[in-house]
């Protein structure tokens, strides 16, 4: 085991059970690195099969308890801890980048979005509204009510480590559910230091359990074949999405899952160029293009094509790379080697193909898994990069001609998660947004992820969804009763 930095010291690396922090059953660690400096920051410990079990008791004691108190007192400890967060965004952003490698401003726009969660939820847990009616055949009354669904065990990657954490977190307890979370291995820091934060806010120990583990795979699967266990919550990719649905089909689980992407981004002829150009940034790279809500196909009609190339190369030029813990820095490495390389391999493989490279392509010496933010145009369809997500900072531009055509090329993936429209005519951005078989469109916005809309996909980009209403309504069920009176 590497002796760690001092750069997270102070921070918790034990397992979160019952309210305490704690070694573990066997005492297994791993590390944690610094994906700018390939320097060890932490070493956290690895849960096993008992662990799981210790926390999946706690959680049902807990659950019992917070699931009779009354909405308004859930609601009240949310706002709390959106309130606390926000207090200690600096911080939450400081290990953001620590252990992601996200530039400081990207890092604290994520701890703000997180934080929103429970502000959002907060609100939601007090509108699980139900119905009463009259059966116009049998006369009866139709009672119609919304209960916690049960225990959840919540899956979180690791390209957003408190985000992703508390936009299942906040809707889980706002119904009513104890809660076991799993966070990828990359990233646990992040979701351990927001358990002091949940217990200063009211959350009760047990009700939220956190188990960082390298045996993430037999550690679910555990999990999800325990009787109590009702709800899995999963973000990720769409290959383990599949393994998951197989491992809940077992127990007949409820899965809200939110999968991969391959979301194209549409530039009309008559779209604003400003505005093409600003929301294609934000859409490629928010997060250094890290995202399953990335713009991977980027379609731009052919008689602006050479316009928006060369503005947008000029935006991506003009980016500066580093260690996002200076605050100057634009995009910070990628997450690790892997990431890097397979960036690094679509772009050879398209340019093999006839794509251009306008900017960037090449792996900067040094440390670090950084890569330069890179434009490719005239794409070709046979490009890898087409096909698969890119998951970094690689613009891959390609030119269309006729609406009709631009429509069945976005929609051919198995894909379904977000798409982007950029265009002035309402009318006309309105009906192909219509038409594109996706769950999220940005028109004419580079950003569509917001607490109060539900996020989600369609086809193999998951199920359920995750924000708005809907996403409490995940984890519960609803009752029906037939009354007389």
């Amino acid at each position: 085991m590497t002796t760690p930095t001092s750069a997270a010291s102070g921070m918790p690396t034990d397992l979160y059970i019952n309210g305490a922090f704690v070694p573990g059953a066997e005492g297994a660690r791993f590390d944690v690195m610094n994906p700018a400096t390939e320097e060890v920051i932490a070493s956290v410990a690895s849960a096993e099969i008992a662990d799981a079990d210790a926390a999946l008791d706690a959680a049902e004691a807990a659950m019992a308890d917070w699931a009779a108190r009354t909405p308004r007192a859930r609601s009240e400890v949310l706002r709390r801890a959106w309130e606390l967060m926000i207090a200690r965004q600096e911080q939450f952003a400081h290990l953001i980048t620590l252990e992601n490698g996200k530039a400081r401003a990207d890092a604290m726009g994520e701890a703000g979005y997180a934080a929103e969660f429970f502000r959002w939820f907060a609100e939601e847990a007090v509108r699980a509204d139900g119905l009463i009616t009259h059966a116009p055949a049998s006369g009866a009354r139709i009672i119609v009510q919304h209960k916690p669904a049960g225990l959840a065990v919540l899956v979180t990657p690791w390209n957003y480590p408190a985000a992703m954490g508390t936009r299942k977190i906040a809707p889980a307890l706002a119904a009513g559910c104890g809660v076991v979370i799993k966070p990828a291995s990359e990233t646990p820091l992040t979701m351990l230091a927001l358990m002091p934060l949940l217990e200063e806010a009211g959350v009760p120990p047990g009700l939220v359990n956190v188990l960082p583990s390298r045996r993430t795979g037999a550690l679910v699967d555990h999990m999800l074949h325990d009787p109590r266990v009702r709800v899995v919550s999963f973000t990720g990719s769409t290959e383990v999405g599949r393994k998951l649905l197989h491992g809940a089909a077992d127990q007949v689980l409820k899965p809200a899952m939110e999968l991969g992407g391959n979301a194209p981004c549409i530039v009309f002829e008559d779209a604003d160029m400003d505005t093409a150009v600003e929301g294609t940034m934000l859409a490629k790279m928010r997060n250094l293009g890290e995202a399953c809500t990335a713009a991977n196909r980027i379609y731009v009609h052919q008689s602006v094509a050479e316009a928006f190339t060369a503005r947008l190369t000029q935006a991506m030029s003009a980016l500066k790379l580093g260690d996002g813990t200076d605050p100057t820095v634009d995009v910070g490495p990628l997450v690790n080697a892997d990431t890097r390389n397979k960036v690094a391999a679509f772009v050879a493989d398209a340019v093999a193909k006839g794509a251009r490279i306008e900017c960037g392509g090449e792996v900067p010496a040094g440390k670090g898994f950084f890569y330069p933010p890179t434009v490719l145009s005239n794409v070709p369809e046979t490009a890898d990069c087409v096909r698969d997500e890119i998951f970094g900072p690689v613009a891959a531009i390609q030119t269309f001609a006729d609406q009709d055509e631009v429509i069945r090329r976005a929609n051919d993936t198995e894909y379904g998660l977000v798409a982007y429209v950029f265009s002035e005519d309402f009318k006309r951005a309105l009906q192909v947004c219509e038409r594109l078989d996706y769950g999220m469109v940005g028109l004419n916005r580079g950003l569509v992820s917001d607490p109060a809309a539900p996020f989600g996909g369609t086809k193999q980009s998951g199920l359920g969804r995750e924000g708005g209403h809907e996403g409490m309504l995940e984890f519960m069920e609803t009752q029906y009763i037939s009354a007389s009176w």
